[in-house]
């Protein structure tokens, strides 16, 4: 890595990588009808093409990060686009709903190897504070206007072909990452594996992140009762297990320790709620178009058009702006409370609301919330990261907001569904009694971001010098 523009170009690959995985969550639901009738899926059976990915995707993270740190981030990258990319063709050549599954579980593995090490790759490309501040706009933006990307081309693609194209796309983004992330990503061996992997550590940590994710995800449909809190419990058990070993394990997965400094524990805190809030409003404004206002899943999409720009320039401008000015604290106030407002708006679109008059507003709100958020969010996870350890540092900070927009997700579908199912037990009341909840599920969101105000608030430090750097990796590049 040499140039500048050779580091931007990598980014680039970095980030349309990222977004790949991104997409994967969101891409097929708008086909999960059609797969379950080609391939005879059972109406609860079909749910586990998401489930699949999101398991394997969140329960790999932090141990993806760490390999990454061993055998060097570059390296780790291309095996997991590889993974993925070949999973990406076995999905859309699957004959059998089994074989979907066990392409879509093949994804997330490849996703967590891929997401794990680009903010690690990141970091140590951009060691200068302003320049870092910038890249890792670019990177939040993947993360925010993925989702609504996904509903996008998910759409145009089952109006314009099968659902088997929702994976095939994947090949040539995948192929092109291989290639050029070979030619312009940094080079490095890693520690090594004689530096030490923690396998009990891990085995306990991959265990309980993907029980917990699997309890959080299937709670909307099981609720939230007898099984999924015995899951749920069963997932507190292992990480406390986790904890426990990470102390007594001569090379840990990850040195607790980090997690003392009050911007990257308060940071972990935010992401979690804010990435809640975030594919929260996703849900809720998707549910709000379709079924309350009556678009079509193609308008629906275009629907977020506006959105995903605004997203857009706020990750790639006006954070980095904000941040040079003011610093992470002051940024990620102002963002949360854009947040705030859009999702307040949210709650309150009419019944027969129009596009411009009622949902526009809060959509766009929504998107400039999102974009000034993630940035600074992700800055301050990193901002102690040593270079042994920058890997799994930035799995964790990925793996928490994974969880939290799951745990968040299922929290707001189960209100919901409480709140519609009380009102709307009269005939040809539906619509209203969904309105209503969507209304309820919104301001819960409100009430999650007034949380994540708080905590930064409260938690995270005050820093006068806008010079002052976000990480404190500038030399890591050796690491690889």
């Amino acid at each position: 890595m040499t140039t500048s523009r050779a580091r931007w170009i990598a980014l680039v690959v970095l980030c349309i990588g990222t977004l790949m995985t991104i997409l994967d969550e969101t891409i097929v639901n708008v086909a999960l009808p059609v797969m379950q009738e080609e391939l005879g899926f059972s109406p609860a059976g079909v749910s586990w093409v998401i489930n699949a990915y999101l398991i394997a995707y969140g329960g790999l993270l932090v141990f993806a990060g760490r390999l990454g740190d061993l055998l060097g981030h570059r390296r780790v990258l291309l095996i997991g686009v590889a993974i993925f990319t070949a999973a990406s063709v076995s999905a859309g050549l699957s004959p059998s709903a089994i074989l979907l599954v066990v392409s879509r579980f093949g994804q997330g593995v490849g996703a967590a190897l891929i997401t794990a090490v680009t903010l690690a790759l990141i970091v140590t490309m951009f060691s200068e504070p302003r320049e870092q501040t910038r890249a890792i706009g670019f990177y939040s933006f993947t993360f925010a206007g993925g989702g609504a990307l996904g509903l996008l081309l998910g759409g145009v693609l089952m109006q314009i072909a099968s659902w088997q194209w929702l994976f095939f796309i994947n090949v040539p983004i995948g192929l092109v990452s291989l290639i050029v992330g070979w030619r312009l990503l940094p080079r490095g061996r890693g520690l090594g594996l004689g530096r030490g992997l923690d396998v009990a550590g891990a085995a306990l940590l991959v265990s309980a992140v993907s029980l917990l994710v699997y309890g959080v995800i299937t709670a909307e449909h099981l609720g939230w009762g007898g099984a999924t809190l015995l899951t749920l419990g069963g997932a507190v058990i292992l990480l406390l297990g986790v904890v426990v070993r990470q102390r007594r394990a001569s090379v840990p997965l990850l040195h607790l320790g980090v997690l003392r400094d009050r911007d990257v524990a308060g940071a972990n805190v935010v992401q979690f709620l804010v990435t809640g809030g975030l594919y929260g409003s996703f849900f809720i404004a998707t549910l709000l178009l379709q079924q309350v206002l009556g678009y079509a899943p193609m308008q629906m999409a275009l629907a977020f058009v506006p959105l995903t720009i605004v997203t857009a320039v706020a990750s790639i401008v006006v954070a980095p702006f904000l941040t040079a000015r003011f610093r992470e604290r002051i940024t990620l106030v102002v963002g949360l409370l854009g947040f705030l407002a859009g999702a307040l708006l949210l709650a309150r679109v009419p019944l027969d609301g129009g596009y411009l008059a009622d949902v526009l507003a809060p959509l766009l709100l929504l998107g400039l919330g999102i974009g000034i958020v993630l940035p600074p969010i992700m800055g301050l996870a990193m901002s102690k990261a040593g270079e042994d350890e920058v890997g799994a540092v930035s799995g964790l900070a990925n793996s928490t907001g994974m969880i939290g927009g799951a745990f968040w997700t299922a929290v707001v579908a189960s209100l919901i569904g409480a709140v519609a199912g009380a009102r709307g037990d009269a005939a040809g009341e539906e619509r209203e009694a969904l309105a209503q909840g969507l209304s309820a599920g919104s301001l819960a969101i409100a009430a999650v971001l007034v949380v994540a105000l708080a905590v930064a608030f409260v938690v995270l430090r005050r820093r006068s010098d806008p010079a002052a750097p976000t990480a404190s990796i500038a030399d890591a590049r050796a690491a690889g």
